[in-house]
């Protein structure tokens, strides 16, 4: 009886294989860390992703308030040339490339004459270089 029951034990007990997946497990553990690696800045990448895409619209808005709270609007509309030339316009003139943060930021607070006709762009020296510099961006980034 012993005889059949051993027969019965190795008949039961399947043979292991080597299969694709059982290979696939076995990398070193400095590749195990690699994926990890790359798992974790994915994450961090998605999260800044979705960070980005809420706040842009609240930053878009407050360079929006700036231009009203220092009156920029008296001169300057989105479209439209009124005093000054519309913000679409100085974006088309100075964005892509074309010119930098820190030449807007410089005009802005010095003034400017005959740049965009005869009509000068008095100084605004009270504005602060943070604001300022966050309005010339805007309109850099195309005043959106």
């Amino acid at each position: 009886m012993s005889g059949q029951f051993a027969t019965v034990v190795r008949w039961v007990e399947p043979k292991k294989e080597k299969t694709e997946m059982t290979e696939t497990w076995k990398q070193p553990r400095s590749a195990e860390r690699f994926s990890t690696r790359h798992a974790l800045a994915g994450y961090l990448v998605v999260a800044l992703g979705t960070c980005l895409s809420v706040a842009w619209p609240v930053l878009a808005a407050a360079s929006q308030a700036l231009a009203q709270k220092y009156a920029c609007i008296a001169c300057h509309q989105p479209t439209a040339k009124v005093v000054g030339p519309s913000w679409k316009d100085i974006g088309a003139r100075y964005g892509e490339g074309k010119g930098t943060a820190a030449q807007l930021v410089a005009s802005i607070k010095a003034g400017s004459t005959g740049k965009w006709g005869p009509m000068p762009m008095p100084p605004q020296a009270q504005v602060p270089d943070a604001d300022v510099q966050s309005l010339a961006q805007w309109l850099l980034d195309g005043a959106k």
